[in-house]
């Protein structure tokens, strides 16, 4: 949806293009981000033992892997679709790039993790997963992508935004579009995905990054925030080969982001700040809760750790 890019530039486009990143002192400031909020709503103790104790070990797989490798490629491609042309961007050897991505994310993985954390056949299983899902996506290039008077406005978008003292919101947007005709903002986050979403379109912790991204989207560059749309890019590596309906590798998310909801995750963001930080920014050292369960057990790193987590709801 990106348009020519030699064209004059429109007043968003200033926007980004002067915006200067606040002067920040580093030695008293922290950063925030969704993922902090993220693993702090799903569980305060958690967030309190991998960001303010720093006891969370380094824990990777391949499917981080993957999705950083298949992101990259899908951004590079987006940027020759509208930097360029569609036609230059089929073009490409999409495999060629997603190859590279993908053995060098691997290799740097490794080196952080000091032993293989996957095996030659499941890397192949993703491998060939990522490429069946590039063809089918140069195949749709033309349903996925308008490129009519649609411009990029952005490829990992920074944004940073103060938010308490000493205290700054920080995030990348995966890809951004500017619409001429409708004066409107597209805000789009790719996430890769066994099956495509399901649950996950109801969980609230999930749609919060959007969210985020369409608040301070519009607060760091005055743009309405009545004309952001925002977008989840959802690409799937697996589809039912035997379903009897067509199943598309990229599913389209759009989630409710009217004021109420968008007031609901800023309440949630604001109670997150004031738990974990005091008034000059400094982490709270205390007892954070516990939120004991299946669903926020199941993948938490300290859940056979009863020196760090007895389990036990305080």
């Amino acid at each position: 949806i990106f348009g020519n890019m030699k064209k004059k530039l429109n007043e968003i486009e200033l926007q980004i293009q002067k915006f200067i990143s606040p002067n920040i002192n580093l030695k008293d400031t922290k950063f925030v981000s969704y993922s902090q909020f993220s693993i702090y709503q799903q569980c305060p103790h958690r967030y309190n033992l991998k960001h303010i104790e720093k006891k969370e070990p380094f824990i990777t797989n391949i499917n981080l892997v993957f999705g950083t490798a298949l992101h990259e490629t899908l951004q590079k491609y987006i940027e020759v679709i509208y930097g360029k042309s569609k036609t230059k961007a089929n073009k490409m050897d999409l495999e060629a790039l997603f190859h590279e991505r993908f053995s060098e994310t691997y290799r740097k993985e490794y080196e952080n993790n000091k032993e293989h954390f996957s095996t030659a056949s499941q890397m192949r299983e993703f491998y060939d997963d990522g490429v069946a899902i590039l063809e089918w996506i140069k195949k749709k290039c033309n349903v996925l992508f308008t490129v009519r008077n649609v411009k990029l406005l952005g490829i990992e978008l920074p944004l940073i935004s103060k938010v308490a003292n000493n205290i700054y919101y920080k995030a990348y947007i995966d890809f951004a579009l500017y619409d001429e005709d409708l004066n409107k903002v597209y805000i789009y986050d790719i996430k890769t995905s066994t099956r495509g979403w399901k649950d996950e379109k109801k969980d609230d912790i999930k749609i919060a990054q959007i969210l985020l991204y369409k608040e301070f989207f519009s607060k760091q560059y005055g743009f309405d925030i009545e004309n952001i749309e925002v977008e989840f890019f959802v690409v799937r590596r697996k589809i039912y080969e035997d379903s009897e309906f067509t199943i598309p590798r990229v599913q389209e998310f759009k989630p409710p982001s009217g004021k109420i909801k968008r007031k609901q995750t800023m309440d949630s963001f604001d109670s997150f700040l004031k738990d974990c930080f005091d008034e000059n920014g400094k982490y709270q050292i205390k007892t954070y809760n516990k939120n004991v369960g299946e669903k926020s057990c199941k993948w938490c790193p300290f859940r056979d750790k009863p020196d760090l987590c007895d389990k036990t709801n305080i």
